[in-house]
């Protein structure tokens, strides 16, 4: 993961267009990415700290857009 294009975070309008499941499915993915970077910058190996908190937001918009539904 080096540049924010690698995370591969959905637009809003598409995340409205997906069902129930596939947002859980997009939730936890994304879920797993944050973790995994959030490990690399405790440890020092992360370069790009932006990154934590674009995926900070992602999921909190994903999370967002499962609980309208």
């Amino acid at each position: 993961m080096k540049e924010l294009k690698d995370l591969k975070l959905l637009e809003i309008s598409k995340l409205k267009d997906m069902s129930s499941e596939d947002l859980a499915k997009e939730n936890k993915r994304a879920s797993k990415d944050l973790f995994v970077l959030t490990m690399k910058l405790k440890v020092g190996e992360l370069k790009q700290t932006h990154l934590v908190k674009a995926l900070r937001r992602y999921v909190a918009q994903v999370n967002t857009v499962a609980t309208s539904k």
